[in-house]
């Protein structure tokens, strides 16, 4: 069975929608910017920027709705709509309609603002909605709610590659014959004080304060930490015997899903980027393609001095001589690091270069590893061929040694 792309919804730093992230990316443009937040002085944050939306969801859902739901649920909301409305709001059998919306890090404003108010004006004062706000599947839920899914409604976790595995899993509740329809992705709300002190704590975040839209850089010999971002991307999957039946436009195909764990380390990339390989190979077998029909690759790429180099051996290794065909976009530049939000977003980006035929850029590369192995799209965007069906790659990895690896090709 085939599934298919009928509709991509995203909120994101570089635009509200898809059309407007889609244009800013092309543009090489950034959406990372200093903090403004009262809170950065107060409690002496160490990272003082991130890539933050660029339309805040206040501004797009009812007053009701942004009370009862965490910012990372508004944000799948906001998507969610978007990509229903793109797919042409399908008439679908409940039973037949699924949901799997993830997040890495889950309501985690909604839980620390819930203990600042027990610890400054006591537990009564907790808020009733609390625990709906702040369980990991509750963006998963209120789109369920929204559409009134009933063939299944998932939030599987998986740190930075939970959007993409959320698409995965969605491949498989079609495949397997469990729904028509699958409202599929991935959101993050985690600026706050907390998760920044901490990822600074492992000295993972970038700490180019001076110039924030430069700070995210995958693959420049200069990188020194990945750019916390926030955002949504979200995807409507169908089986393809459905989209037709329906009339509906089909704007790419999902054709495969790899699937690895390192079993290395809670945090670092396996060295060798074996699972990575594994992933990447795994997807593109389910799709019943050979790496040579690969023209483009997503990569995670989070701008980091240890996993950037790994990912890039390892697409190297597994495309071999085909390698310098590959042209490899690493999308971070722009927008940060999503974390649970990341992989769905840069489905959404990897299915709109197949639509478009154009790669998009990587930022801020201004002097690239001396041993760079890939095909990196610098700057500018790059033509994919004009002719033919073209397939690529989405690669998402997380902490833990989760790997993703989804297959697109035109439609």
């Amino acid at each position: 069975m085939t599934v298919v792309v009928t509709g991509l919804g995203a909120t994101t730093p570089l635009g509200g929608d898809v059309p407007s992230t889609w244009e800013a990316a092309l543009a090489g443009r950034s959406g990372v910017r200093t903090l403004e937040y009262d809170w950065v002085e107060k409690y002496r944050v160490p990272i003082t920027f991130a890539g933050q939306l660029a339309v805040r969801p206040e501004e797009v859902l009812s007053r009701p709705e942004t009370k009862r739901m965490d910012p990372m649920a508004q944000y799948a909301m906001v998507a969610a709509r978007e990509a229903w409305a793109d797919a042409g709001s399908p008439e679908v059998d409940p039973y037949r309609l699924g949901v799997v919306v993830s997040s890495g890090i889950g309501g985690v404003q909604t839980l620390l603002d819930a203990w600042d108010t027990v610890r400054d004006k006591g537990a009564e004062r907790v808020l009733p909605l609390t625990v709906p706000m702040l369980m990991p599947n509750s963006a998963a839920a209120y789109v369920e709610l929204e559409f009134g899914a009933k063939a299944g409604a998932h939030a599987v976790v998986s740190a930075c590659a939970s959007g993409a595995e959320a698409i995965a899993l969605a491949y498989d509740m079609i495949v397997s014959g469990r729904a028509d329809v699958v409202v599929a992705g991935g959101t993050e709300a985690a600026i706050h004080p907390l998760p920044i002190s901490a990822f600074a704590s492992m000295s993972t975040l970038s700490k180019r304060a001076d110039d924030p839209a430069a700070a995210s850089r995958p693959y420049d010999v200069d990188r020194d930490g990945f750019v916390l971002g926030e955002g949504a991307g979200i995807m409507v999957l169908e089986s393809e015997e459905f989209a037709k039946a329906r009339g509906a436009r089909i704007r790419a195909r999902l054709l495969g899903t790899g699937r690895t764990a390192d079993g290395y380390h809670i945090a670092a990339p396996e060295p060798t980027g074996e699972g990575q390989k594994r992933a990447m190979l795994a997807a593109v077998e389910q799709a019943g393609l050979t790496i040579r029909d690969v023209v483009h690759v997503n990569a995670h790429a989070t701008s980091t001095p240890v996993g950037d180099p790994i990912e890039a051996r390892g697409i190297r290794e597994l495309m071999g001589d085909h390698a310098d065909n590959v042209l490899v976009s690493a999308t971070k530049s722009m927008t940060g690091h999503l974390l649970g939000g990341a992989g769905a977003l840069e489905a959404v980006f990897t299915v709109k270069a197949l639509e478009d035929r154009k790669a998009p850029p990587t930022i801020n590369v201004d002097n690239p590893d001396p041993d760079l192995a890939i095909n990196l799209v610098r700057s500018v965007p790059a033509d994919l061929p004009s002719t033919g069906d073209l397939a690529a790659i989405n690669n998402s990895f997380g902490f833990g040694g989760h790997n993703v690896a989804l297959l697109y090709a035109t439609a």
